[in-house]
Protein backbone atom coordinates (compact mmCIF):
# COMPACT_ATOMS: atom_id res chain seq x y z
CA UNK A 1 0.00 0.00 0.00
CA UNK A 2 1.23 3.24 -0.77
CA UNK A 3 0.78 6.30 1.26
CA UNK A 4 1.60 9.82 1.39
CA UNK A 5 3.17 10.75 4.79
CA UNK A 6 2.79 14.74 4.44
CA UNK A 7 2.06 17.27 1.72
CA UNK A 8 5.48 17.17 0.68
CA UNK A 9 7.44 19.30 -1.97
CA UNK A 10 7.76 17.49 -5.33
CA UNK A 11 12.04 17.68 -4.88
CA UNK A 12 11.61 15.17 -2.06
CA UNK A 13 8.02 13.29 -2.13
CA UNK A 14 9.62 9.79 -3.53
CA UNK A 15 10.79 10.16 0.20
CA UNK A 16 7.61 9.72 2.03
CA UNK A 17 5.68 7.84 -0.32
CA UNK A 18 5.86 4.14 0.83
CA UNK A 19 4.26 2.01 3.46
CA UNK A 20 5.36 2.95 6.62
CA UNK A 21 6.88 0.95 9.62
CA UNK A 22 7.49 2.21 13.13
CA UNK A 23 10.79 2.35 14.72
CA UNK A 24 10.99 3.45 18.20
CA UNK A 25 11.16 6.73 18.35
CA UNK A 26 11.26 7.93 14.68
CA UNK A 27 9.72 7.02 11.86
CA UNK A 28 11.18 5.22 9.22
CA UNK A 29 9.88 5.04 5.85
CA UNK A 30 10.85 1.87 3.44
CA UNK A 31 12.70 2.91 0.97
CA UNK A 32 13.97 1.98 -2.32
CA UNK A 33 15.75 4.53 -3.19
CA UNK A 34 17.29 7.23 -0.92
CA UNK A 35 19.88 8.04 -2.87
CA UNK A 36 17.49 9.18 -5.92
CA UNK A 37 15.52 11.32 -3.46
CA UNK A 38 18.57 13.31 -2.13
CA UNK A 39 19.76 13.58 -5.99
CA UNK A 40 16.56 15.38 -6.12
CA UNK A 41 17.53 17.78 -3.55
CA UNK A 42 19.25 20.95 -4.28
CA UNK A 43 23.13 20.36 -4.52
CA UNK A 44 23.92 22.56 -1.43
CA UNK A 45 22.09 20.42 0.95
CA UNK A 46 22.67 17.00 -0.30
CA UNK A 47 24.68 14.21 1.73
CA UNK A 48 27.69 13.04 0.52
CA UNK A 49 28.00 10.03 -0.99
CA UNK A 50 27.83 7.08 0.89
CA UNK A 51 25.58 8.24 3.26
CA UNK A 52 22.64 6.15 4.19
CA UNK A 53 18.58 6.98 4.68
CA UNK A 54 18.30 6.49 8.61
CA UNK A 55 15.02 7.59 9.68
CA UNK A 56 12.70 10.92 9.10
CA UNK A 57 10.65 13.03 11.53
CA UNK A 58 8.21 16.05 11.28
CA UNK A 59 9.13 19.10 13.19
CA UNK A 60 6.54 21.23 14.73
CA UNK A 61 6.97 24.25 16.57
CA UNK A 62 8.24 27.43 16.94
CA UNK A 63 11.31 29.77 15.91
CA UNK A 64 11.91 32.86 18.27
CA UNK A 65 13.18 36.10 16.64
CA UNK A 66 14.42 39.09 18.97
CA UNK A 67 14.49 42.16 17.68
CA UNK A 68 18.25 43.98 17.57
CA UNK A 69 20.19 46.52 16.42
CA UNK A 70 22.21 45.80 13.39
CA UNK A 71 25.48 45.04 13.74
CA UNK A 72 27.78 47.90 13.03
CA UNK A 73 25.01 50.52 12.09
CA UNK A 74 23.64 53.15 13.67
CA UNK A 75 19.96 53.41 14.52
CA UNK A 76 19.10 50.14 12.35
CA UNK A 77 17.04 47.34 13.62
CA UNK A 78 16.17 43.87 12.41
CA UNK A 79 14.38 40.65 13.96
CA UNK A 80 17.42 38.33 14.84
CA UNK A 81 17.10 34.52 14.94
CA UNK A 82 17.07 33.05 18.96
CA UNK A 83 16.51 29.46 18.49
CA UNK A 84 13.90 26.78 18.12
CA UNK A 85 11.74 24.87 20.29
CA UNK A 86 9.71 22.05 18.25
CA UNK A 87 8.22 18.42 18.42
CA UNK A 88 9.24 15.56 16.40
CA UNK A 89 6.59 13.50 15.30
CA UNK A 90 6.45 9.98 13.50
CA UNK A 91 3.87 9.54 10.37
CA UNK A 92 1.16 8.90 13.14
CA UNK A 93 1.77 12.12 14.62
CA UNK A 94 3.03 10.88 18.03
CA UNK A 95 5.76 12.77 19.76
CA UNK A 96 8.69 10.70 19.73
CA UNK A 97 11.21 13.52 20.08
CA UNK A 98 12.07 17.61 20.38
CA UNK A 99 14.24 20.19 18.91
CA UNK A 100 16.08 23.00 20.17
CA UNK A 101 18.44 25.29 19.98
CA UNK A 102 21.76 23.74 19.12
CA UNK A 103 20.77 22.53 17.23
CA UNK A 104 19.93 19.35 19.17
CA UNK A 105 17.77 16.68 18.17
CA UNK A 106 17.05 14.03 21.03
CA UNK A 107 14.71 11.06 21.08
CA UNK A 108 12.32 9.88 23.43
CA UNK A 109 14.75 7.32 24.39
CA UNK A 110 16.85 9.58 25.05
CA UNK A 111 19.56 9.49 22.63
CA UNK A 112 20.46 13.02 21.21
CA UNK A 113 22.05 14.42 18.64
CA UNK A 114 23.69 18.59 17.79
CA UNK A 115 25.73 19.50 14.69
CA UNK A 116 26.58 22.39 13.07
CA UNK A 117 24.77 23.65 10.03
CA UNK A 118 27.11 23.25 6.89
CA UNK A 119 24.91 25.18 4.10
CA UNK A 120 21.04 26.49 3.50
CA UNK A 121 18.82 26.49 -0.19
CA UNK A 122 16.19 28.90 -0.53
CA UNK A 123 12.56 27.66 0.54
CA UNK A 124 9.69 28.77 -1.24
CA UNK A 125 8.94 32.43 -0.09
CA UNK A 126 7.75 32.45 3.70
CA UNK A 127 9.13 29.51 4.67
CA UNK A 128 12.30 29.04 6.06
CA UNK A 129 15.43 27.89 3.92
CA UNK A 130 16.57 24.12 3.56
CA UNK A 131 19.06 23.03 5.62
CA UNK A 132 22.33 20.26 5.77
CA UNK A 133 23.44 19.84 9.49
CA UNK A 134 26.64 17.69 10.40
CA UNK A 135 26.36 16.25 13.18
CA UNK A 136 28.64 15.54 16.19
CA UNK A 137 28.75 11.86 17.57
CA UNK A 138 25.58 11.47 19.24
CA UNK A 139 24.55 11.10 23.21
CA UNK A 140 23.14 8.06 24.57
CA UNK A 141 22.12 4.52 23.50
CA UNK A 142 18.98 4.84 21.19
CA UNK A 143 17.21 6.32 17.95
CA UNK A 144 20.16 9.22 17.26
CA UNK A 145 22.99 6.81 17.64
CA UNK A 146 24.95 6.65 14.00
CA UNK A 147 23.54 10.10 12.66
CA UNK A 148 26.00 11.66 10.67
CA UNK A 149 23.92 14.41 8.71
CA UNK A 150 20.22 15.83 9.16
CA UNK A 151 18.39 17.62 6.25
CA UNK A 152 15.66 19.94 7.14
CA UNK A 153 13.38 19.80 4.40
CA UNK A 154 9.81 20.89 3.41
CA UNK A 155 10.02 23.54 5.68
CA UNK A 156 6.50 25.71 6.15
CA UNK A 157 6.61 28.96 7.65
CA UNK A 158 8.95 30.09 10.17
CA UNK A 159 10.06 33.40 8.66
CA UNK A 160 11.23 36.45 10.49
CA UNK A 161 8.09 38.73 11.88
CA UNK A 162 6.38 41.25 9.73
CA UNK A 163 5.85 43.43 12.71
CA UNK A 164 7.85 46.65 13.03
CA UNK A 165 11.11 46.19 14.55
CA UNK A 166 12.93 50.09 15.50
CA UNK A 167 14.05 51.46 18.76
CA UNK A 168 10.88 51.43 20.41
CA UNK A 169 10.70 47.74 19.95
CA UNK A 170 14.22 46.81 20.93
CA UNK A 171 14.98 43.43 22.48
CA UNK A 172 11.45 42.91 22.08
CA UNK A 173 10.58 38.95 21.22
CA UNK A 174 8.28 36.98 18.81
CA UNK A 175 7.19 33.45 17.91
CA UNK A 176 6.59 32.53 15.00
CA UNK A 177 4.85 28.49 14.16
CA UNK A 178 7.16 26.86 11.88
CA UNK A 179 7.13 22.67 10.04
CA UNK A 180 9.87 20.65 8.70
CA UNK A 181 10.96 17.39 8.00
CA UNK A 182 13.88 16.66 9.67
CA UNK A 183 16.24 13.40 7.48
CA UNK A 184 18.51 11.60 9.28
CA UNK A 185 21.41 9.80 7.58
CA UNK A 186 24.48 7.65 9.01
CA UNK A 187 27.18 5.41 7.55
Amino acid sequence: MKTKLFNCSACVAALFLSACAAQAPMMKPMLADSAAANAALPEAIRVPAGQKFMMMSRGVGELTYQCRAKKDMVDQFEWAFVGPVASLMNADRKVVGKYYAGPTWEATDGSKVSGKQVAVSPAAQGNIPLQLVKADPAMGVGAMNGVSYIQRVNTKGGVAPAAVCDAGSASKRMTVPYEADYVFYGM
